[in-house]
């Protein structure tokens, strides 16, 4: 008996066209034009040169990007180290139902709503030793700190800067991922005497994948793409301790005025990005597999 064939609604197509021309007019369009910028020296508006890959070449070997890209790699790794187990910490910590749960809600996503450069400029004052309570706290106990003049200082004021920010978001992430947890799976738990440990490594833990995968794809582009925290605390100094990728780009196309240098690195960079979370993704779907393998056998 054959398969019957079912016609195409034609019509569809129509539905999803100012869908296609918003994605054109928004992303297409505007990376054409950088393509176009990124082969070309521009001398003048009415005069343009074809130059091919050369600007390219000059952007992978010059030393300042190898820096800034070894400094972005470095700070976003360490901001999954850090905001990843936190997040997971509060949400197992959070009530899970009743007022307190929704109280908790409201506050942890408190400073979501805080636009960056405003998360900046709070941090720029909390941490100033003179009016600030992080660094009078640290000067009355002897602690000789200065995000201004100390390069490790400053860096470290950004990583505790952007934890503060965003580890609520992975958190609540989390929370909406144990919350779907059908409470079978506790009974059965209980049942069978499972500690706490167990209860989170062979329950919890594989039932958040799928929000842990999203928490880490979402924080490790935005904190790749971490431009105006770190502009408006330090300024991406003292010298060039927090000069990330973001900064580099904006020097070279806004201060520099090199469009041609800068429209390739943009290439480059978004590039980078799309490889990484690639690497990422793949690498996070091989550890689910290993871990309901692991499980099948157990």
């Amino acid at each position: 008996m054959s398969a019957v064939t079912k016609p195409v609604n034609q019509r569809a197509w129509f539905l999803i066209l100012p869908v296609i021309l918003c994605v054109a007019f928004s992303a297409i369009l505007p990376l054409m034009t950088v393509v176009n910028y990124s082969v070309q020296d521009i001398i003048s508006p009415e005069r343009r040169v074809f130059v091919g890959t050369e600007w390219f070449v000059a952007v992978m070997r010059d030393p300042e990007l190898h820096e800034a890209l070894l400094r972005q790699l470095v700070f976003s790794l360490a901001v999954l180290a850090v905001e990843l187990p936190l997040g997971i910490a509060l949400a197992l910590a959070m009530p899970a139902q009743g007022w307190k749960s929704s109280a908790v809600l409201v506050v942890m996503a408190l400073s979501l709503l805080i636009p960056w450069n405003v998360v900046g400029t709070i941090w720029q004052i909390y941490a100033r030793a003179d009016i600030g309570l992080l660094g009078a706290a640290l000067d009355y106990l002897g602690v000789d700190y200065s995000y201004t003049g100390n390069p490790t200082h400053a860096w470290v004021t950004v990583l505790v800067m952007d934890v503060w920010h965003w580890t609520p978001l992975v958190a609540l992430l989390c929370f909406a991922g144990l919350r779907s947890i059908p409470d079978a799976y506790y009974q059965a738990a209980r049942i069978d005497g499972a500690s706490k440990f167990a209860v989170f490594r062979y329950i919890q833990l594989p039932k958040m994948r799928g929000v842990l995968m999203i928490a880490v794809l979402l924080r490790f582009m935005d904190s790749f793409m971490i431009y105006t925290e770190p502009f408006v605390l330090t300024g991406g100094g003292p010298g060039n301790a927090t000069t990330f990728l973001s900064q580099y780009l904006t020097q070279k196309a806004v201060g520099q005025f090199d469009l041609g240098p800068a429209a390739a690195f943009s290439l480059i960079y978004f590039l980078i990005i799309l490889l990484l979370c690639f690497i990422l993704y793949n690498w996070m779907q091989g550890v689910g597999t290993s871990d309901k393998q692991e499980a099948g056998h157990a």
